[in-house]
């Protein structure tokens, strides 16, 4: 299944973003109009953090506007991907509730201004290149109801 697409400059800018992150964006939109998921390989641009969905929505509130990148999630494997900068350390390898992909890992992409199946940008790239703050993340997941600064440490 296949949403309406959206329109508006913003998630067009989110969505030649993304066009840029693939070293072929011919394949991506030939992937998209065939109502394919493009695959597209992290590392160069941004690191891919997976965890689940539930979970993931829970923290998205506690991270702020300004250090929320892009987050796909799939709704039938109740699954959610964030967009991390590509040098990540290791801020998350202790995090059980996450699985960091190394380099090279492919995501499997919905277009930005819509649906393929149940498959969604939860949180749209915008354009910018911002990307999910790892340390904000982390401080998300395991914040488990304590303030937020006594999370940060």
């Amino acid at each position: 299944m296949v949403t309406k697409p959206i329109t508006g400059t913003t998630w067009q800018a989110g969505q030649d973003w993304l066009l840029s992150c693939t070293r072929t964006p011919t394949d991506v939109r030939r992937a998209w109009a065939a109502e394919d998921y493009a695959r597209i390989p992290s590392g160069e641009h941004w690191r891919v953090a997976e965890g689940p969905l539930l979970r993931s929505v829970r923290a998205m509130k506690h991270v702020s506007r300004r250090q929320l990148g892009p987050v796909l999630v799939d709704v039938a494997t109740a699954q959610a991907w964030w967009l991390l900068p590509p040098c990540l350390g290791d801020e998350l390898d202790d995090l059980q509730q996450l699985t960091v992909h190394p380099p090279g890992w492919v995501l499997a992409c919905p277009p930005v201004l819509y649906a393929i199946d149940e498959r969604a940008w939860l949180e749209r790239p915008d354009g910018s290149g911002r990307l999910t703050d790892p340390k904000a993340l982390r401080a998300a997941f395991v914040q488990d109801g304590r303030p937020l600064a006594e999370a940060l440490g």
